[in-house]
């Protein structure tokens, strides 16, 4: 198979459809879904109560719009490019909500599929992010508050993802136990082929498994696509302060 050259814009796209997909297949497997993922499903579960429109997309892109305003005040700087960074969160999250409909009518009863549901919905998040790791297109908040704090404060990358991961992980055990006053329902025994309130032990798997795949996708990736932009201009005014 010929490697396409010129891919960058196309990783993109493909970003967003996989992380997008790949989120929704795991939250099909109802065993727990991402750290990144979760404060959303929490958020919009306890909300929908209150208003019907408080849908996963539209939390999400809310969410990380506090998670943006967040990075300002600590970096203390504005940058007409961050609101680029919000607008894919919005696109994402509209991408989300679309295969949530899509995917809605599916009904996973066997544990043993559930869980394969879960890996192959892993597979995708993982290929999505890996094809966003090839892009000069903005990305989504998350990343570009891990960015920008470690160039504000000349900080670790790999060690302030892990700092930002596992304090959305305590963020969403938080809002679990918190917001529905369930807690006490909670049943230790149903944790392998369960969630609650979008947390359980597929939640741990993905964790585990996140950065193998990515790596593993990210190989595949550039056997068959380039990093070069097709649109150099685009590129050129994208990467202007």
């Amino acid at each position: 198979m010929k490697r396409i050259e010129k891919a960058s814009e196309l990783m993109w796209v493909l970003g967003i459809i996989f992380v997008a997909l790949g989120v929704s297949i795991c939250n099909k497997a109802d065993l727990g879904v991402s750290m990144i993922a979760a404060p959303a499903f929490i958020v919009s579960e306890s909300a929908l109560n209150l208003w019907s429109g408080f849908d996963v997309g539209v939390t999400e892109y809310l969410l990380q719009g506090l998670i943006l305003i967040a990075m300002c005040l600590i970096i203390k700087k504005f940058n007409w490019r961050y609101l680029l960074a919000f607008a894919v969160a919005v696109i994402y999250g509209y991408t989300l909500n679309l295969f949530l409909w899509l995917l809605g009518g599916i009904t996973l009863n066997a544990v043993w599929l559930r869980w394969v549901t879960l890996i192959i919905g892993d597979v995708f998040t993982a290929f999505g992010v890996a094809c966003f790791f090839r892009t000069y297109m903005p990305l989504q908040v998350h990343e570009l508050f891990v960015a920008e704090l470690c160039t504000k404060f000349n900080l670790n990358i790999s060690k302030v993802k892990s700092a930002f991961d596992i304090s959305l992980l305590m963020i969403s055990l938080l809002l679990a136990l918190t917001l529905f006053g369930d807690v006490g329902e909670f049943d230790w025994s149903t944790i392998g082929y369960s969630s609650f309130h979008s947390i359980g032990l597929g939640t741990i798997v993905t964790t585990l498994i996140n950065s193998p795949l990515i790596s593993l996708m990210g190989r595949l990736l550039d056997k068959l696509f380039g990093r070069e932009p097709y649109f150099t201009n685009l590129k050129q005014i994208l990467k202007r302060s």
